[in-house]
């Protein structure tokens, strides 16, 4: 697959997720909805490997890899999954695109290895400036749905989390195995979820099946290798665009496919969210910014 291609194709996948995860648990309970895509995700992924001949390494290291990113994957999937139920889709991803300031700011904390210039810190403060709007949205609407709000950003958080721990544990094999193991280690706690809290649905729905199915194999089997691709071949900030695009397009789908009503406190808030990111991931790029940097390092010591 080509390289525009494969961009538009996780395009496409990021904006559609959160009203996947939504329709996924409709009459059939969320923690069900869940249990199923990562259940049909994992021997999507393992026939994968298999295709791709691809190891799933079961040593020491692997083991703790698997353990940190399946805990953060559970703690993940089961806040969104859960906030899905209570606030419409295209808030999801609105607030996902506060993930790449999270982990960079998570990486400068654990990995001593970001530097947090006033430029960065200017994003990052209009980018939580426009995450408040949101939330004053959700207060205005009902308690619910600003508790799926603080869900979302747990979510977002623990995600970040996770990739952060596992870059610490210098993992050297592929990222498709990393998924799986991830899973195995993930899908019992998810199967327990469904048995104790939730229940077994006696029927599945066709739009329910049909957006689990869909999250399982073109959400974790193709967007997952297709985005590694697009780092493999582009160059990291391009690759971060995508964040930019798909919480407006999400949005749109929302509106268009199920109804959702974006009032202009969320249009708002968004706006100012996608301004922090922009500056907070292209903001070093500005003429004044290369400018103050080239003074400061000239100044006398």
């Amino acid at each position: 697959m080509s390289v525009p291609i494969s961009y538009l194709t996780v395009i496409l996948i990021w904006s559609t997720t959160p009203l996947a995860i939504q329709w996924s648990g409709h009459d059939v309970g969320f923690q069900f909805g869940v249990a199923a895509r990562m259940a049909i995700g994992l021997i999507a992924l393992l026939i994968l490997l298999h295709v791709m001949k691809i190891e799933l390494p079961w040593h020491k290291k692997a083991r703790r890899i698997y353990l940190v990113s399946g805990s953060s994957l559970y703690v993940a999937m089961s806040f969104v999954y859960w906030a899905a139920q209570h606030i419409p889709s295209g808030w999801i991803s609105v607030v996902f695109g506060l993930s790449p300031i999270i982990t960079s700011v998570l990486a400068s904390v654990i990995l001593k290895d970001s530097h947090l210039s006033g430029t960065r810190l200017t994003g990052m403060s209009i980018g939580f400036i426009g995450l408040l709007v949101v939330f004053i949205e959700g207060v205005s609407i009902s308690s619910l749905a600003m508790f799926g709000i603080v869900a979302t950003v747990i979510s977002a958080t623990s995600q970040s989390l996770g990739a952060v721990l596992i870059k610490q544990q210098k993992p050297d094999f592929h990222p498709i195995a990393i998924t799986a193991g991830s899973i195995i280690i993930a899908l019992p706690l998810f199967l327990v979820n469904c048995i104790v809290v939730g229940s077994w649905p006696e029927t599945v729905p066709v739009k329910s099946a049909l957006s689990i199915l869909y999250l399982a194999i073109i959400g974790s089997a193709v967007g997952f290798p297709l985005y590694f691709y697009l780092l493999k071949n582009m160059a990291p900030e391009r690759v971060a665009i995508i964040t930019l695009i798909t919480p407006v397009t999400a949005l749109l789908l929302g509106s268009f496919l199920n109804g959702e009503i974006i009032s202009s406190k969320v249009w708002l808030g968004t706006a100012l969210i996608l301004t922090g990111l922009s500056i907070y991931e292209y903001g070093k790029y500005l003429p004044h910014v290369k400018k103050w940097k080239i003074r400061w390092l000239q100044r006398p010591l």
